[in-house]
């Protein structure tokens, strides 16, 4: 455990046995409030987790300069009609610098971005049993499924920031090396920049739909074990079993059930019309694996003896 994360430690343990402990009165919602602030405001103080955002905002630039190198800062060919899904969305980067964002979240979905919110899921539990926090903040008038809760909503945040992350940093940079203006969609329909802002905003919060299954998942490990490295370790040593199972084909039949598989459909935002087939299914799969190892996360963690 790094010093800062020892200094967090230390505050959560006071906070918790300094707080209010009345065993009779229900927390106020204005308590529960705080108490997912604080749940946030740990995570993102973590020298860890700030050190995998910085990873993740650092990505979209060497994407964006090794374009820039690779075309001499020439014009690239082809409109975004023939452009494909994924990275093929890289054909279209000297065109419009806004094709960065999508490439750039095409090219961390499949690994950066959910071993980010791996880690941090995987932590959530186990980190505070094994910094010996975890029986100090039961103290407080929260309950187990209050303070779970508030640890999967600051989970659902951290999925979105860490897109956002991305987002922002191709936008960035697409901006400074390349041209921006009105974008033609893989449809072949071109829109103005605000709507090409907007879609790629759109963009954002469908690839940080797709981390929620992950997060859940996550979460449930997190509650099988008091070792945080552990748990972290499981959490994306899972991700990688199922990104390899959805690579062999002779499984395919499990491929639908498997919850990266609808990863890519944020591609989809990016026709007109949108057809929202493959996205409404990818939230309703991320739905399913929230409802499952949430449930799960609750049961294991409202019963285990707390001894950390």
């Amino acid at each position: 455990m790094s010093p800062a994360d020892g200094v967090v430690s230390a505050e959560r343990t006071e906070a918790a046995a300094s707080g209010p402990q009345p065993a009779v009165r229900r927390p106020s919602p204005l308590w529960t409030l705080s108490l997912f602030r604080s749940e946030l405001t740990v995570t993102l103080r973590r020298w860890r987790t700030l050190a995998l955002l910085g990873i993740l905002a650092v990505l979209p630039v060497l994407i964006g300069i090794a374009v820039k190198i690779e075309t001499g800062g020439g014009d690239g060919g082809g409109g975004g009609g023939d452009g494909g899904e994924g990275p093929a969305f890289i054909n279209q980067i000297t065109n419009n610098g806004l094709f960065l964002v999508f490439t750039a979240l095409a090219a961390t979905l499949p690994f950066f971005l959910p071993m980010t919110v791996g880690v941090v899921a995987g932590d959530a539990v186990a980190g505070e049993a094994s910094a010996g926090t975890l029986r100090y903040l039961l103290v407080a008038p929260a309950g187990r499924t209050r303070l779970l809760l508030a640890k999967f909503a600051a989970l659902l945040v951290f999925c979105l920031l860490a897109t956002l992350v991305v987002a922002l940093s191709a936008v960035l940079v697409g901006a400074a090396l390349f041209p921006l203006g009105d974008i033609t969609l893989l449809s072949g329909v071109t829109v103005p920049l605000s709507e090409g802002l907007l879609r790629a905003l759109a963009i954002a919060v469908a690839v940080a739909v797709s981390l929620v299954g992950l997060a859940a998942l996550g979460l449930f490990v997190s509650t099988l074990t008091n070792s945080g490295i552990a748990a972290m370790s499981a959490t994306v040593g899972l991700l990688i079993t199922v990104q390899i199972v959805g690579a062999i084909p002779q499984l395919d039949v499990v491929h639908p059930f498997l919850f990266p598989y609808h990863w890519m459909s944020f591609a989809d935002l990016l026709r007109a019309p949108v057809p929202w087939g493959d996205i409404l299914a990818n939230a309703g799969l991320q739905g399913v694996y929230a409802a499952v190892f949430g449930s799960a996360a609750w049961a294991r963690f409202t019963t285990r003896d707390i001894t950390s």
